[in-house]
C-alpha cells in the first residue's frame, strides 16, 4: 500500500500547480492584470520557448541504452492502435460529410487529435514520478522517465504534426491559390476564388491557422469572393458556361505543407537534438557542461508553472468554470481514467508484461492529462476548453483513481 510519505510527495507536487493556476485565474478575473492578447502571448512563449527547452533537458538526460523495451513497446502499441482507430473514424466521418465544406470536414480530425491526447498522454513528469515512487519505489520513477522520453521524442511530435495538418488544410480551404480558366480561342480568363468555409463549432474554428502559419497564408486569404460571383453572373447573362468550383486541396499537398511547418516547430528540434545528445553523451560518457545546463534550466523550469498559469487565465476568460460543459467533462474524464488504462493493460499483456512492470504500465496510464496537451490545444485553438477541463479535473481525481488501480492490481 502507498505510504503516507508517498501521498505527501504527491501533494507537494500538486500544490504548486494549483497555486500557479489560481494566481493566473485571479490575475485576469479579479485583478484585470492581463489582456486576452497578453494571455495569448504568454501561452505562445510557453509553446515556442519554455516547453522546447524542457523537452530537450528531459530527453537529453535519459539513458537510451538502459531502457525497458517491453514497457516502451506496450506504450507505443497502445498509442498506435488508438491513433489508427481514431484516424480511421475521422476518415470515415469526413467522407460521410463530404457534401459539406472543407472546414467542416476537418472537425472529425480535430476530435481525433483531442481524443488521442486525452487517452494516451498522461502527466508523467509532475504527477507520475512522485506517485509511482511512492507506490513502487525507485523503479517506478525510473520507468516513468523512460515513458516521458518516448512521449517527448515521438508522440508530441505526432500530435503537433496532426495539428499542423489541420492548420494547413484550413489554410488551403480558406485561401486556395487562384486558378485561371478560360476559353483558349477567345483568350478570356476567369478568376475563381473559393468561398469561405461554413461556420462550425466555435471551439474548432476560432483561428483558421495557428501562430506558426506563415504570413503568406494570411495574405492569400484576403481574396474577394465577389470576384467569382460577378464573373459568374456576367457569364450567365452572356449564356456562357459557369466554371466549376475548384476541388478541395489534395491530401498530399496538405501533408507536405504540414511537414514543412512541423520542421519549423521548436519542440521538434528540441526532441531530436535531445535524443542526439543522449545517444552521444551516454555512449561516450560525456556530461553537459554545467554552465550550459544551468542556462537552459533557467527558462525550462518555468514551463510547467507558466502552463498552469495559462490554464488559469484561460478559465478566467470563460463564462463557466467548466468551460466545455459538464457532459463533455464527464466524457473526457472517462476517456482519461478508463479507456487509457484498459487499452494500456491490453497491450501490456500482448507484449508479455507481468508483475510490477504490468502494474506500473497501467497505473501510469491513469495519471491526469499532461499540461502540455493544453498548451498545444490553446496554441492551435482546437478544443482548449476540453483540455483545460481535463487537466483541472484530472489533477483532482487522479490520486484516488490511481490508488484504486493500485489496490485492484495488488489483489
Amino acid at each position: 500500500m502507498i505510504s503516507g510519505s508517498g501521498l505527501y510527495a504527491v501533494a507537494k507536487a500538486m500544490a504548486p500547480l494549483y497555486f500557479a493556476m489560481a494566481v493566473g485565474y485571479a490575475s485576469v478575473r479579479w485583478w484585470r492584470a492581463f489582456t486576452p492578447e497578453q494571455c495569448a502571448g504568454l501561452n505562445h512563449f510557453v509553446a515556442v520557448l519554455a516547453m522546447p527547452l524542457l523537452i530537450f533537458r528531459m530527453v537529453a538526460g535519459n539513458n537510451p541504452y538502459a531502457m525497458t523495451l517491453r514497457l516502451l513497446l506496450a506504450d507505443s502499441l497502445q498509442k498506435l492502435l488508438l491513433l489508427a482507430a481514431l484516424l480511421a473514424w475521422a476518415l470515415r466521418r469526413s467522407r460521410r460529410d463530404a457534401s459539406h465544406s472543407s472546414a467542416s470536414s476537418l472537425s472529425p480530425l480535430a476530435w481525433a487529435v483531442t481524443m488521442f491526447s486525452l487517452a494516451t498522454l498522461p502527466n508523467t513528469v509532475i504527477m507520475g514520478v512522485p506517485l509511482l515512487d511512492g507506490m513502487y519505489g525507485a523503479s517506478g520513477g525510473r520507468h516513468m522517465v523512460q515513458i516521458v522520453f518516448l512521449q517527448f521524442a515521438v508522440w508530441y511530435n505526432v500530435v503537433v504534426f496532426l495539428y499542423e495538418t489541420i492548420a494547413a488544410a484550413r489554410s488551403c480551404a480558406v485561401a486556395p491559390l487562384p486558378r485561371l480558366e478560360g476559353d483558349a480561342s477567345t483568350g478570356t480568363n476567369v478568376s475563381i476564388s473559393m468561398p469561405p468555409p461554413s461556420e462550425g463549432n466555435d471551439n474548432e474554428t476560432v483561428d483558421p491557422a495557428p501562430p506558426t502559419a506563415p504570413k503568406e497564408d494570411a495574405e492569400i486569404a484576403n481574396v474577394d469572393v465577389a470576384t467569382y460571383r460577378l464573373d459568374v453572373e456576367a457569364q450567365e447573362e452572356e449564356g456562357a458556361a459557369v466554371p466549376p468550383m475548384p476541388p478541395p486541396p489534395a491530401v498530399k499537398v496538405v501533408m507536405v505543407m504540414a511537414g514543412k511547418k512541423l520542421m519549423k516547430v521548436p519542440s521538434t528540434y528540441a526532441s531530436f537534438l535531445g535524443l542526439l545528445w543522449s545517444l552521444i553523451s551516454f555512449r561516450c560518457g560525456i556530461k553537459m557542461p554545467t554552465i550550459v545546463d544551468d542556462s537552459l534550466s533557467v527558462i525550462s523550469i518555468t514551463a510547467v508553472g507558466l502552463s498552469m498559469f495559462s490554464i488559469g487565465t484561460f478559465m478566467a476568460r470563460q463564462t463557466r468554470f467548466i468551460s466545455c460543459g459538464y457532459r463533455m467533462a464527464i466524457v473526457s474524464t472517462l476517456i482519461r481514467f478508463l479507456i487509457g488504462p484498459i487499452t494500456m493493460g491490453a497491450t501490456s499483456l500482448v507484449v508479455g508484461l507481468h508483475g510490477t512492470l504490468l502494474h506500473i504500465a497501467i497505473v501510469q496510464a491513469a495519471l491526469p492529462l499532461a499540461v502540455l496537451s493544453f498548451v498545444y490545444a490553446e496554441e492551435y485553438k482546437l478544443h482548449a476548453d476540453i483540455m483545460s477541463t481535463g487537466v483541472i479535473v484530472g489533477n483532482f481525481v487522479s490520486v484516488p483513481v490511481t490508488i484504486v488501480y493500485y489496490i485492484l492490481l495488488g489483489l
